[in-house]
């Protein structure tokens, strides 16, 4: 049985997940029946889905642990895949409303994956007044990030309402010639003697990489050959950046429980790129902006808003293009959003600053990230540890880095279809932690920026209050912004 051991930055995944942080991501696919349908649409998108799986190989491997938990686990081949619980339906209630819709997702979204099959689960939901039906699809984050989730949609989705010819999947090897395999079985090929020569090879990386490191560093105070020395502008940027070592205290930077609350809200990307030309400003920063906005008003409205101006955590992809690998590829940066401005104009202005020199900051600092890790018994002490971190409540007490993640996902420009089904929007639904219990990503598709707000259901119980708050913020900033 061949084994794909996972990385350093996949596996944290799965050490981070405890029961109240579930380290899951997922997606909401709203579509329009194809016209005249009749009977199961379920039934139909199950068959329409097997013969596809095998395009999307991490849907059917699980996870197998490495001789006593001494190193990171790997992916091994499912050979028995219960399509009965990775696909699955339910039905709203009358009367059917979009809030009744987001109770559900709030509910499938607080459950973790079964880590003795393969991480994914998808679920059919009709029901809602419209006739819409929703597609809600969550795979682990150790298995996939945003990048590698495009290339998932790509196997998923069709472009016309015809769903294109895709080869069948290659015979299965006899299963005389196929051993049975336990769900629980440990990789034979992981012994002890490869473990520890895994740990050495870890090593020998990280010293192999120390004249990059070193170069990289170098290259971030003096410039590369050539250029001009940019120690004083880089110093600059750091100095700029210590406030957010240490962000503001707000409702958000709590230890989370088991409960969710969501909720999916939809802007014009019109309106936001109307907004980003008039100001020089990227896509990006009015993304901030209005989600800046948004919580401003949410936190003034409680008498909660800080002084000081609020941090988010906005993830960074390293994913080259034209890379498809199932696997993350992520870093991150740490920037003020201006909560403090009441001028959304100003708060624009001060945003955009904030993102351009934790970009320099970031970019500058990019080769010196390590992407993989290993030392004995991770598996263990790091699961312990974020157990005690939430058991202890350290996440009420510590000064956080951050309030709040704001992600930003490119998504396709152009009509998708699933199953003959016309998609018309495309939602995330995503991961709060504790000490950052409300996550906000924003995914494009054809003319709108779709939002998903993931947000643990004590301290954020009225999230779809601020969701509100998100759209009457661009309504604000594009009066504010453009002219005419």
């Amino acid at each position: 049985m061949e084994t794909q051991q996972l990385s350093g930055i996949d596996a944290s995944f799965l050490y981070l997940e405890t029961p109240e942080t579930p380290m899951h991501v997922a997606g909401l696919t709203y579509f329009e029946l194809p016209p005249g349908f009749e009977g199961s649409f379920y039934q139909h998108f199950r068959k329409f889905f097997e013969s596809r799986l095998h395009t999307i190989p991490i849907f059917s491997k699980r996870l197998a642990p490495s001789l006593y938990d001494l190193d990171h686990p790997g992916w091994v081949d499912e050979p028995e895949l219960d399509l009965d619980y990775h696909l699955r339906e339910t039905a709203l209630p009358a009367p059917g409303t979009e809030e009744q819709l987001e109770e559900v997702i709030s509910r499938l979204h607080a459950n973790t994956l079964d880590r003795s099959r393969p991480l994914w689960q998808f679920y059919v939901i009709t029901g809602l007044s419209n006739g819409q039906g929703v597609l809600y699809s969550k795979v682990h984050h150790a298995a996939i990030d945003g990048g590698a989730g495009m290339a998932i949609n790509k196997a998923l989705y069709d472009v016309s309402a015809t769903p294109r010819d895709v080869a069948p999947a290659p015979p299965k090897p006899s299963s005389s010639t196929t051993a049975p395999v336990s769900p629980t079985a440990v990789d034979p090929v992981k012994g002890v003697a490869d473990i520890m020569t895994n740990m050495m090879r870890q090593q020998i990386k990280l010293w192999q990489a120390a004249p990059d490191i070193v170069n990289s560093m170098t290259n971030a105070f003096l410039g590369k050959p050539g250029e001009a020395p940019k120690a004083l502008s880089t110093l600059q940027n750091l100095a700029s950046q210590l406030p957010t070592l240490s962000a503001p205290k707000t409702p958000f930077n709590a230890t989370i429980t088991r409960e969710r609350s969501y909720a999916a809200r939809t802007i014009s990307l019109s309106d936001a790129k109307a907004i980003a030309k008039a100001s020089g400003a990227k896509l990006n920063d009015v993304v901030m902006a209005v989600c800046s906005g948004a919580l401003r008003r949410y936190l003034q409205e409680k008498g909660q808003l800080p002084d000081k101006p609020l941090i988010a955590g906005v993830p960074i992809s390293l994913r080259e293009p034209g890379d498809t690998r199932q696997n993350n590829q992520v870093s991150g940066m740490l920037c003020q959003i201006a909560t403090d401005i009441a001028d959304p104009v100003e708060r624009l202005k001060a945003i955009v600053k904030s993102s351009t020199d934790s970009k320099q900051i970031a970019g500058t600092f990019r080769d010196a990230v390590p992407q993989d890790f290993a030392f004995v018994g991770a598996p263990i002490l790091l699961q312990l540890m974020m157990l005690v971190y939430g058991r202890s409540g350290l996440a009420d007490k510590l000064p956080m880095p951050m309030n709040v993640t704001i992600s930003n996902v490119p998504g396709p420009p152009m009509p998708l279809y699933c199953a003959g089904a016309k998609v018309t929007a495309l939602h995330p639904v995503s991961i709060p932690a504790h000490g950052a219990a409300l996550n906000i990503t924003v995914q494009s598709y054809m003319d709108a920026l779709n939002f998903g707000l993931t947000a643990d259901r004590r301290a954020v119980p009225d999230v779809a209050r601020l969701g509100d708050y998100l759209v009457e913020a661009t309504a604000e900033l594009k009066t504010a912004v453009v002219k005419g």
